[in-house]
């Protein structure tokens, strides 16, 4: 047995009582690492000097003070790429910040460092996380663990299969369409995407400002509730963090889910839907119902506009914010260049891979003099309407429940030269984004051996019901329990 087969709060417990030390944890982090990763190819860095060091000085404080550290203390974690750490090479998976070692830490790590994690690496992803199953990155393809053909989901795909391998407790990841939550589904881990707003975005590299968000990958729902415990609240550093009070999310996994009203859209079970998936949910929404919970179909009409809107919009303030990696003050710089001009060229030419200068591309054209009314501003007033759409829902029910994704995970390789059937991937955790709200995806089933992931969308800033909804059904099954024989 694994010493991440334990909860974290169980991890803190044989801490605490000396059991174990923090240098253990971090030994089984890297003796994992060293038996998976040829296979799976998760992360993209490695931090293990630092790690060590920092396990050493942590076991030293953990014999000196008798007080009750907090609950992370000790306890490594991966972090996606495009999140930055001071001194740790932060390269978004692309080859234009190969070699960008940030001054600084992203606010959320800071929090991190705080409450005594350990980062033992930086995750892939699809490069600047633009995708749905990390093949985008520009350096290697993480597999999925519960079949290597297949991919892990993106653009957090290594965040999830490390957590999946076993090769850390926990990991951060971020989502901007989806990017948490369907590569939580496609390897049977619980992921998180937090309402807009709830936690820091200072030190995420920017993909679309308005809908990327910072959130947990887990195994377990109650790891995840620990972990946005430290991580969510105000952050000076960012403008768009919000001055709520960050509740006790732990307190709210009581398992009593009597009387609560559940909104299961038809858009999300109709057409592209695979019938074992949809059938996995209403499997999933009888034992909700067993357990004291109602639900009823309705409709969110706008959200067949979602995926367009999506792309407008994420593609456009791309477009805007990639426009300062462009080789005169850090990362990639090409050779030769002729003059000012040619350099910019010929870096973001070379740096950049297919998918980010086809979104760039895409964005540029949307923003442009002759076509911002039809495409940009039209795409804003849809997003209205989809957020309205949520909004009408909420007002009669306490969450929304679905599908996570369409299918299970599909083979590598398999959707490469489609990038329209790629984009359809996200179509159901999408207006997720564009509304704000917040949604988890937990484990449901599993099809042909493959898992699947049940969404359940809040109330903004309701973090709290969507937990103590997605820790009942985790209770009352076994689903999360399970684990890839790699």
């Amino acid at each position: 047995m694994s010493l991440f087969d334990h909860k974290i709060s169980e991890l803190h417990t044989l801490l605490q009582k000396k059991e174990i030390s923090v240098s253990d944890l971090v030994d089984e982090s890297f003796r994992r690492i060293g038996e998976v990763e040829d296979k799976v190819q998760a992360f993209l860095t490695l931090n293990e000097e630092n790690a060590r060091a920092k396990a050493k000085e942590l076991d030293d404080k953990l014999a000196k003070e008798e007080n009750d550290f907090g609950m992370l203390f000790g306890i490594p974690i991966g972090i996606k790429d495009n999140i930055v750490t001071k001194g740790l090479r932060t390269t978004c998976a692309s080859k234009i910040l190969y070699n960008f070692d940030p001054i600084y830490d992203a606010t959320v790590m800071e929090r991190l460092n705080e409450a005594g994690t350990i980062t033992v690496g930086k995750l892939n992803m699809d490069e600047f996380a633009m995708g749905s199953s990390t093949e985008n990155s520009g350096f290697r393809l993480t597999r999925n663990p519960w079949d290597l053909e297949r991919v892990p989901g993106g653009s957090s795909g290594g965040s999830a299969a490390a957590v999946a391998a076993g090769e850390v407790p926990f990991a951060l990841g971020s989502d901007t369409g989806g990017s948490i939550r369907q590569p939580a589904a496609f390897c049977g881990v619980v992921g998180l995407k937090p309402t807009y707003g709830r936690v820091s975005r200072f030190g995420l590299v920017a993909f679309a400002s308005s809908l990327d968000q910072i959130g947990p990958i887990t195994r377990t729902v109650e790891d995840n509730a620990y972990l946005l415990q430290v991580i969510a609240g105000l952050d000076p550093m960012d403008s768009t963090s919000a001055n709520v009070e960050v509740p006790n999310y732990v307190a709210a996994l009581t398992g009593d889910i009597k009387g609560l009203k559940i909104a299961v859209p038809k858009e999300y079970l109709g057409e592209g839907v695979a019938k074992e998936v949809r059938q996995s949910v209403l499997d999933a929404l009888k034992v909700l119902e067993k357990l004291g919970a109602a639900w009823e179909e309705v409709s969110l009409p706008h959200s067949k506009y979602a995926l367009a809107t999506y792309y407008l919009l994420s593609s456009s303030e791309a477009s805007a914010n990639l426009a300062r990696f462009d080789g005169v003050r850090y990362g990639y710089r090409a050779d030769n260049a002729k003059n000012l001009i040619d350099m910019y060229k010929q870096t973001r030419s070379e740096g950049f891979g297919n998918e980010v200068k086809r979104r760039i591309m895409l964005g540029t054209f949307a923003l442009s003099a002759g076509y911002y009314d039809a495409y940009y501003k039209k795409a804003q007033k849809v997003r209205t309407l989809i957020k309205q759409d949520f909004e009408k829902v909420f007002e009669k029910y306490d969450v929304i429940v679905g599908p996570t994704t369409p299918t299970p995970a599909f083979k590598i390789g398999e959707k490469t030269h489609d990038p329209l059937t790629m984009y359809a991937n996200d179509i159901l955790t999408i207006p997720v984004n564009l509304a704000g709200v917040p949604g988890i995806s937990v484990p449901c089933g599993f099809v042909n051996g493959l898992p699947v992931g049940l969404q359940i969308i809040g109330k903004h800033f309701d973090e709290s019901t969507i937990y103590r909804v997605a820790h009942a059904f985790e209770q009352a099954t076994d689903y999360h329990k399970q684990k890839p024989a790699l």
